[in-house]
């Protein structure tokens, strides 16, 4: 077992690190703060809803092209768990899929075609999904436009999750970009133990963790590292949408939200190693 880090991130992608409205990491800052703590020994691990696709070429690739060191600590858990690897200087490593979480194939079929024929004009489907079927909002479509469909696809999505008797182990997630349908133990607290069993099975620890989301549900992240009786905080990027009271802290950074205030936050992790 190595010393333990100062600290580990348990990290969200859209919404902390990559900009909601460009889909993609849009604060220079960000990429290389990431880079500065990896190299220092800061265990890192991404735990999101997004497919191995879209991390490897919206995330790794600039860490990547960054020059990540080839000592750190880096993995992605993508699908809220249902996949999951590590992050290397050569980019992504080796895949490895819980086929056991994964849609039934006729649910897939059926709610993929109903996207591709009656919605999309609003949103379309994510084609790197392994174990999950996401529905996502096109760029250049309004919020208010992509709302009124979604909540009329997610009617839909239930009426035939009915048709086809699927029962409580799937679920519809709604998102302010997407429509997820997904097996109920996904979520952020698989995703978060698997990042620790990941690191624990490599001698990597932390004195302490922080978890950082714009979601409700990312607040779980924080709730598996306190499960374990392990020190940690979460930061809230969207706490207008109601910050949840929990035995640890939750924090803001003042007035920011989505990837500025995720920005702040790293940057501040970085002054505290200096």
């Amino acid at each position: 077992m190595t010393t333990p880090a100062p600290f580990g991130l348990l990290l969200d992608v859209d919404g902390p690190i990559a900009s909601p409205i460009e889909r993609r990491i849009a604060i220079d800052s960000i990429v290389s703060d990431l880079l500065t703590m990896a190299a220092a020994g800061i265990p890192i691990a991404f735990i999101t809803g997004r497919s191995d696709d879209f991390m490897r070429e919206h995330v790794v690739a600039p860490l990547v092209a960054g020059g990540l060191d080839a000592h750190s600590h880096v993995f992605g858990v993508f699908e809220k768990g249902g996949a999951w690897a590590p992050v290397t200087p050569q980019g992504l490593g080796e895949l490895e899929i819980d086929a056991q979480v994964a849609v039934p194939e006729a649910l897939r079929v059926a709610v993929e075609s109903l996207a591709r024929e009656h919605y999309a004009d609003t949103m379309f489907v994510d084609e790197g999904k392994h174990v999950m079927i996401s529905l996502e909002q096109h760029i250049d479509v309004p919020s208010p436009v992509f709302a009124e469909a979604q909540r009329r696809c997610v009617d839909e999505i239930a009426r035939i999750m009915t048709e086809l008797s699927v029962g409580p182990a799937f679920r519809i997630d709604p998102t302010i970009i997407s429509i997820d349908v997904e097996a109920v133990l996904l979520d952020k607290d698989l995703g978060a133990h698997r990042a620790l069993d990941w690191f624990a099975a490599r001698g990597v620890s932390a004195e302490r963790w922080w978890s950082m989301g714009d979601s409700r549900s990312d607040y779980l992240m924080a709730d598996a590292v306190h499960a374990r009786g392990i020190p940690v905080a979460h930061v809230d990027v969207r706490p207008g949408d109601g910050m949840l009271e929990r035995p640890y802290d939750v924090v803001v950074e003042g007035d920011l939200i989505h990837d500025a205030a995720g920005a702040a936050f790293l940057r501040r992790r970085v002054a505290e190693l200096a």
